[in-house]
């Protein structure tokens, strides 16, 4: 239906159903109001499609979701694939559809505890939980920065700034995933394989972040991941334990696959 032939409550109706879409992510719908600054009862009118936000709250709401008005207000699985450079016609051979589907069985939907060296401390290691997410054909990764790593590098700690978010490509023997954060801040670039194991639950790569080279600094190190399953209930435990520890506060097995007296390369 064209936009001259809705109705405004078609709108509202359509905006709701696009916002519960992107709220999906979010366990909590109390702290995702406060993040957008938005009073609780007025998020819950646009969630049900009661009410539209202000043109100055409309863009708040895109901004942190870091999508436009066109997508909020036409449905989400009908956007163009043709809109992003990857899935242009000149590199749809290179980067299009043939290595944006991942298979669930290569790297399954939900949430992952990982671990590696850290970049601002080199003598700690970062654990961190992210989730996999499908949408289409394509997979997508989310997660936090720890607040202290945040702290450390002047950095506001609130959970816009933290968040960072990516896409997963498939590749002949693994997966590789572009990441960054909100507005280009920093990016990175992750590669991981699977690793044999009795849950067949672990992946073994590394991360490299784009930061100028210097003398004193890592730009790339070991990365593990595994699997904890779609469950927010199970992930909470892990979620809480985020952000800097020592090498001997890891499990057992990640300690084996990071390999931190082994050269990287």
């Amino acid at each position: 239906m064209p936009f001259s032939a809705r109705t405004p409550a078609q709108l509202r109706n359509m905006f709701g159903s696009n916002l519960r879409t992107l709220a999906a992510d979010h366990p909590s719908i109390s702290a995702l109001s406060r993040d957008l600054r938005i009073n609780r009862t007025q998020f819950n009118r646009y969630l049900s499609g009661e009410s539209f936000p202000r043109p100055d709250v409309l863009a708040r709401i895109c901004d942190f979701f870091g999508v436009d008005a066109r997508i909020l207000l036409e449905p989400v699985g009908q956007v163009s694939r043709e809109s992003g450079p990857i899935s242009s016609a000149y590199l749809r051979d290179f980067m299009g559809t043939a290595i944006q589907t991942v298979p669930e069985e290569n790297l399954p939907s939900g949430f992952y505890q990982f671990a590696r060296r850290s970049f601002v401390r080199d003598d700690q290691f970062v654990r961190g939980v992210v989730m996999i997410k499908r949408e289409g054909e394509n997979t997508y990764l989310r997660g936090f920065e720890p607040k202290t790593a945040m702290a450390m590098q002047g950095i506001p700690t609130g959970g816009p700034a933290r968040e960072y978010r990516g896409f997963v490509m498939r590749i002949e023997d693994g997966v590789a995933a572009t990441v960054a954060r909100r507005n280009g801040m920093t990016a990175s670039f992750n590669y991981l394989s699977r690793v044999t194991s009795f849950q067949n639950n672990f992946w073994v790569g590394y991360v490299a972040r784009t930061v100028r080279e210097t003398s004193s600094s890592t730009r790339m190190t070991r990365m593990v991941y595994e699997f904890l399953g779609p469950a927010i209930s199970k992930v909470l435990p892990f979620a809480r334990q985020a952000g800097f520890c020592e090498f001997a506060d890891l499990m057992p097995f990640h300690q084996r696959l990071l390999q931190p007296n082994d050269p990287f390369r």
